[in-house]
């Protein structure tokens, strides 16, 4: 098998915690760890909970647990909950009711901070799942992509670590690319008019949240995290449409230029310049958190 090479600067930038997959003062509980990658996924599986699978799954999770988690977006955060609900080892497997309550943005973050400590590089990708269901629909989903020497970037997803509650029919840690769509190859599909923007998004309680203007979203969170800023996934800022009957053209032709920064194995150098230099795409300072539980709410962050 062909090795992949990653250039030197590449490695280094996504091998080093971000402010926000930093385990800061609680690096000490990442000790012991393994140095596999599904290993390490199973670590994030055992110590945390998604929010959907109390009903679907018949686990009781405490309405309290489940709002106080909602706003936490550093993994020092999240760790602290953690331990002080359990203090065995990070490697030894929670109760329930000692989980992190969180979703897939959450399994992801720990998962790549886990990597990184190990000096893998790795980071989020935000875009899209078919695995969910069988029914065509794309639900909104956030994984891991991570270095392999012999294959170059894989996709990981540490929520269906757990093949007894998620059985599928490949390896949590090799997740195929036609399963899981980045954002920018989901928004390069229906441009061309190959994919019905309605099958990409999420299925709310009030209704569905679909669409170009939803996938759009997207990528503007996915060129942040291949910048380091792992932001929440309602966190909302820049150019952007609340709806498809708000996008325009001009809009469209920005998400254009920022899907080709993003596609692919992502060119590096242009996601990155891209990045600092655009303030319509740019995580700025303070950011409108739409959390379902805590309301509209501006957040400033680290």
């Amino acid at each position: 098998m062909t090795a992949h090479r990653l250039a030197p600067e590449v490695a280094g930038f996504y091998t080093s915690q971000s402010t926000f997959s930093d385990p800061g003062e609680l690096v000490g509980w990442y000790t012991d760890l393994p140095r596999d990658v599904g290993a390490l996924a199973r670590v994030v599986r055992d110590v945390m909970i998604h929010r959907v699978e109390g009903g679907q799954f018949g686990v009781p999770i405490a309405e309290d647990r489940m709002r106080g988690d909602a706003e936490t977006r550093y993994v020092d955060d999240i760790l602290r909950l953690v331990v002080e609900r359990d203090g065995a080892p990070l490697v030894e497997r929670r109760e329930f009711a000692d989980r992190f309550v969180g979703i897939c943005r959450d399994f992801t973050l720990l998962h790549v901070s886990l990597l990184r400590h190990v000096g893998i590089p790795a980071r989020l990708r935000s875009g899209f799942a078919s695995y969910f269901g069988n029914d065509g629909f794309h639900f909104d989903h956030v994984v891991t992509e991570y270095w392999d020497d012999e294959r170059g970037w894989l996709l990981a997803d540490a929520q269906i670590a757990d093949t007894a509650w998620y059985p599928m029919p490949f390896e949590p840690t090799d997740v195929p690319r036609d399963r899981f769509l980045v954002a920018s190859e989901a928004w390069q599909l229906i441009r061309a008019g190959k994919a019905d923007p309605k099958s990409f998004g999420l299925h709310l309680p009030e209704g569905p949240m679909v669409g170009e203007f939803f996938v759009a979203g997207n990528i503007r969170l996915d060129l942040a995290a291949l910048n380091k800023v792992e932001t929440l996934l309602w966190d909302v800022w820049g150019i952007g449409a609340g709806d498809d009957g708000a996008m325009t053209d001009d809009i469209r032709d920005l998400y254009d230029l920022a899907a080709r920064a993003t596609c692919g194995d992502v060119p590096f150098d242009e996601a990155r310049a891209l990045f600092a230099s655009h303030d319509g795409l740019r995580t700025p300072a303070t950011v409108m958190s739409l959390s379902s539980f805590n309301g509209p709410t501006r957040v400033t962050l680290r």
